[in-house]
């Protein structure tokens, strides 16, 4: 199970009690999209079978988890409906969801709508091109560490401005080396934002999948003084080289500012 912030499914066993057990379970089942065992799920959250058990029927009492076949469980349909009910319903879905179609459109390439949460990004919305298009990491909903994606370095400039806010954002948590490209010291990070800062867009080249390249541009919905998220295009290196997305940087924003409006740009 991944820890994630503000996951209840992260507490020790000892402090899981009533919901925040169901709640254990329902979030280790989103990370079995294939099933998972009860004798599966029991290990992983170190509870009892019969603990297990008793919150996995209480899910499947409110449609929020199914057994596909014996002792196999997963996500329930009724969970699936409300999630994508919540998600259609968003404001910022409604407005974002036409500009990833175009920019997806124009560059032959996936582009997202990401915001950051803690340590990571949350990707909130995503349109893969019509045509090539190939399979990221990145789901809705799915989250990246901040520092080595575009969305997340161009959100972090603008929040962490000297290597005091880095240092201590940063903790004693390590920079994991995900790919040969990634930024793994607080140095380097530092002197990162700060050049994110001086463009006013992020880039990732390869820090976080190796062959995929990455630029993301900040954008203020609803007159926020702060950007409420970063548009970005994920390419494939091959055939979208990094230099290439760089120089659409002024199209991209023209595209932004078309769609979402002047204030969104800052």
């Amino acid at each position: 199970m991944t820890d994630r912030p503000g996951d209840v499914g992260a507490a020790s066993p000892e402090r899981r009690v009533g919901a925040d057990r169901v709640i254990a379970v329902l979030t280790e089942l989103a990370d079995h999209p294939l099933g998972v065992t009860l004798d599966e799920l029991a290990g992983t959250l170190h509870s009892s079978k019969p603990t297990v058990h008793r919150a996995l029927a209480t899910l499947r009492r409110a449609g929020l988890a199914d057994m596909t076949g014996r002792g196999v469980y997963v996500l329930g349909d009724e969970y699936l409906r409300l999630a994508f009910r919540n998600l259609d319903g968003r404001p910022e879905t409604a407005r974002i969801q036409p500009l990833l179609e175009q920019l997806a459109g124009e560059y032959g390439e996936t582009a997202h709508y990401a915001v950051l949460s803690g340590r990571d990004i949350v990707y909130r919305a995503k349109m893969d091109p019509p045509q090539g298009a190939v399979r990221l990491t990145s789901v809705i909903g799915g989250r990246n560490p901040a520092y080595r994606t575009a969305v997340g370095k161009v959100l972090l400039s603008t929040k962490l401005l000297d290597a005091h806010q880095v240092a201590n954002w940063l903790g004693d948590v390590p920079l994991e080396q995900k790919t040969a490209h990634t930024i793994t010291t607080p140095e380097k990070l530092i002197a990162e934002l700060r050049a994110t800062r001086l463009r006013g867009f992020g880039v990732d080249d390869q820090e976080n999948e190796m062959g995929i390249n990455c630029l993301a541009i900040p954008v203020h919905l609803d007159g926020a003084v702060n950007p409420s998220g970063a548009v970005s295009i994920s390419a494939v290196r091959f055939r979208c080289p990094l230099d290439r997305l760089v120089d659409a940087v002024p199209a991209i924003r023209q595209t932004i500012r078309e769609r979402l409006g002047s204030g969104a740009l800052g």
